[in-house]
């Protein structure tokens, strides 16, 4: 008896990097959705810059990093472009991981510490911004 290795639908059958592929993307959708959740319970808000949290959070994800959703967006795209090993999606994940650098360091950070002040100030002596 012949076993046939499973294939994709590429005809070419998957291969630990793929497998470790869909690890990131599926740990960056998980982490993502669970930032998502957490902002509209504990911050009582959403994260589009329009309707903000009210409330900082600084519990569950948000006590290792104060940028954990950003972490698992960049979870997914290092899985993408990990399970199609294109050029170009590195460059996209780079470009992206560039945007949100500057997106933090020059709107976000100070529009919270504008927000929350002390508390915020106090949450970045004791949290790393990414890990």
């Amino acid at each position: 008896m012949i076993v046939k290795e499973k294939e994709n639908d590429f005809g070419h059958p998957l291969l630990l990097y793929h497998y470790i592929a869909i690890f990131l993307f599926m740990a960056g959708i998980l982490i993502t959705l669970s930032c998502i959740i957490n902002f509209a319970k504990k911050g009582k808000g959403t994260l589009s810059p329009a309707d903000p949290t009210k409330k900082l959070v600084i519990a569950g994800l948000y006590k290792y990093s104060r940028n954990p959703m950003y972490i698992g967006v960049m979870l997914v795209l290092i899985g993408e472009s990990v399970f199609f090993q294109q050029i170009n999606l590195w460059i996209y994940t780079a470009t992206i991981l560039i945007a949100f650098n500057l997106f933090i360091i020059f709107f976000e950070e100070p529009r919270l510490r504008k927000d929350f002040g002390t508390a915020y100030e106090l949450y970045c002596k004791k949290t790393r911004r990414w890990i």
